[in-house]
């Protein structure tokens, strides 16, 4: 069974389904959860340049944001009687898929747990699904969660 889990968190009802199961998956197999939360400042910063109101001065008010969603993560996962760890993570030049498989395999993690929206067709198209990248590209086995509907 699986001994380091992986789970990347934004907070959402779809990433707390995600967490929820590795939850579940962690206190099957007595595995301990490393959670990340992943920043792609490379799309605030495209915000920013294109006038949508994004200043250097917002980006530590993102990362303190990053840091509550591990802290409420974290809160959950400790009151389930599992082992938890946190990472916060950030890229100017990586996508957010990049930035979880990297975690994973610096960390040593033997699955990756994430709620997935379950998107198809154009608006997949449209916003890029992450998680596709990361079953792609992911050296380990990946379990998408689909999130609530409208989530």
């Amino acid at each position: 069974m699986y001994a380091k889990i992986l789970v990347p968190v934004d907070g959402s009802p779809t990433s707390n389904a995600g967490l929820a199961e590795a939850i579940r998956l962690a206190q099957l197999s007595g595995g301990e959860i490393r959670l990340l939360h992943a920043l792609d400042l490379q799309a605030f910063s495209m915000m920013s340049s294109a006038g949508l109101g994004i200043t250097p001065d917002n980006f530590e008010q993102i990362r303190s944001g990053g840091r509550k969603v591990l802290d409420d993560a974290a809160a959950l996962v400790r009151a389930a009687g599992v082992a938890v760890s946190e990472q916060l993570t950030e890229s100017l030049a990586s996508r957010v898929s990049d930035l979880v498989t990297a975690e994973c395999k610096s960390w040593g993690g033997e699955v990756i747990v994430l709620g997935t929206h379950g998107r198809r067709g154009f608006s997949r198209a449209l916003l890029g699904s992450d998680a596709e990248l990361i079953v792609r590209y992911a050296e380990v086995p990946v379990l998408l969660v689909r999130g609530p509907q409208g989530g």
